[in-house]
């Protein structure tokens, strides 16, 4: 607890430091940290060795250990995100909205920071890059608190970026790693209201949901993404395997990969599209209709509807139309990324109206939920939540508005 408050006191008065500052002197902070973190490769690569050999030992799966590894080829785009911030236009001090009273009060509301942010992360050390910029970008100070099984790597990043700090307007303090990770200091973290003004947990649903339930500071959540295709009756064929292929295999660990493939029952195409997708080495785990006429369709049982694999495996069933269709994402989907592949501009309507999700899709993949492909540059991650973001998360979503009201003397009776 004393690591803990000590920091979050330096960040909270940082934090007033960096409401202060301008565009050209966030950017000249953030080119100094790209240029550390290259010129300082070898040492961060050192401390990831270290980590790397512990996850080993510790008997770490491959795709853990990836998300783990660090290469000068990663560390290179690392320093390569952190300077398209540099490019992005700051939101702060943006005027939203302004208008005049009838009394003569102007008031507008412009773009603020939100202060002190604590980042709450697991195995991957580039979230610590990231997330570091894009909240220095976006006049915040920050808290990371990342998993233990990165934790040098962690610590490494964040003495470049420090060092790399004392030289700019941005103060050292504004950015700080929690290197306790210990579960009771987190949750000390969740709680500490006076000092941080948000929490955003990045990771698997067990994470979000534990900073969910255990936290009182204002939450920022970025959810798990059980994402669907679904193809219509009216489909074209072609675009349809081309899509459900792209959302499930472009990249299926992501929380933007398509998990259920929801086929209606009149598209004639089913057997090219399920052997298309096979072919692929996925999985397929189907409704009994399917896993009856498909050999290597397995029947699918009621908590795969449900499930995130970020893995390649695909749930798939056969829907009689696109009320169906949605009824079903109604009940299992997360509300991250769906899509309707249809020739129909009723069926893409009503399923548009009907879906409560972040990001809805008519023929395209769901692989574009991404804060660089929707055009933001880079992203804290995704929310599917409602109040104050949802989606993709960039540089906006890390502000808040205050309004701004000039007078000529009046006061009011």
């Amino acid at each position: 607890m004393g690591e803990l408050l000590e920091k979050a006191r330096l960040l909270k008065t940082a934090s007033y430091q960096m409401a202060m500052l301008d565009e050209a002197e966030k950017n000249e902070a953030l080119e100094r940290i790209a240029q550390a973190l290259l010129a300082n490769a070898d040492f961060i690569l050192q401390e990831n060795a270290r980590d790397m050999e512990d996850g080993t030992t510790a008997g770490f799966v491959p795709p853990l250990l990836d998300r783990l590894q660090l290469t000068e080829e990663r560390i290179g785009q690392m320093a390569d995100g952190v300077r398209q911030l540099i490019k992005l236009k700051d939101p702060v001090g943006e005027t939203t909205e302004q208008w005049t009273l009838e009394n003569g009060l102007n008031i507008r509301t412009v773009r603020v920071p939100l202060g002190v942010i604590g980042m709450v992360y697991e195995a991957r050390p580039n979230v610590t890059v990231d997330a570091a910029a894009l909240c220095l970008k976006a006049g915040n100070a920050v808290l990371l608190r990342g998993s233990s099984s990165a934790a040098r790597s962690n610590l490494a990043l964040v003495k470049v970026m420090k060092a790399a700090l004392q030289t700019s307007s941005i103060p050292e303090d504004a950015l700080q790693l929690l290197e306790d990770t210990s579960r009771e200091t987190a949750t000390e973290m969740f709680r500490l209201n006076e000092y941080l003004d948000v929490l955003i947990p990045r990771g698997g649903a067990g994470l979000i949901q534990t900073v969910i339930k255990q936290a009182t500071v204002p939450v920022l959540e970025t959810g798990v993404g059980n994402c669907h295709v679904y193809i219509d009756g009216s489909a074209e064929k072609d675009m349809a395997i081309a899509i459900a292929e792209n959302a499930k295999l472009h990249r299926p660990s992501v929380c933007n990969a398509a998990e259920t493939l929801l086929i209606d029952i009149h598209w004639p195409y089913r057997k090219e599209l399920l052997h298309t997708i096979a072919e692929k080495g996925v999985e397929l785990r189907g409704s009994a209709d399917l896993a009856e006429e498909f050999s290597f369709v397995k029947q699918a049982e009621e908590e795969d509807w449900h499930t995130e694999y970020l893995a390649p495996i695909l749930a798939v069933k056969t829907v009689t139309g696109v009320r169906e269709a949605i009824t079903h994402i109604q009940t299992y989907g997360t509300k991250h990324s769906e899509a309707i592949v249809s020739e129909n501009r009723e069926h893409v309507q009503t399923f548009f109206r009907a879906i409560d999700a972040a990001v809805l899709y008519h023929n395209a993949s769901t692989r574009f939920t991404d804060g660089e492909q929707f055009g933001y540059g880079a992203e804290i991650g995704i929310s599917t939540q409602k109040l104050h973001a949802r989606g993709p998360m960039g540089l906006r979503a890390l502000t808040t508005v205050k309004s701004l009201v000039e007078g000529t003397g009046q006061i009011r009776h």
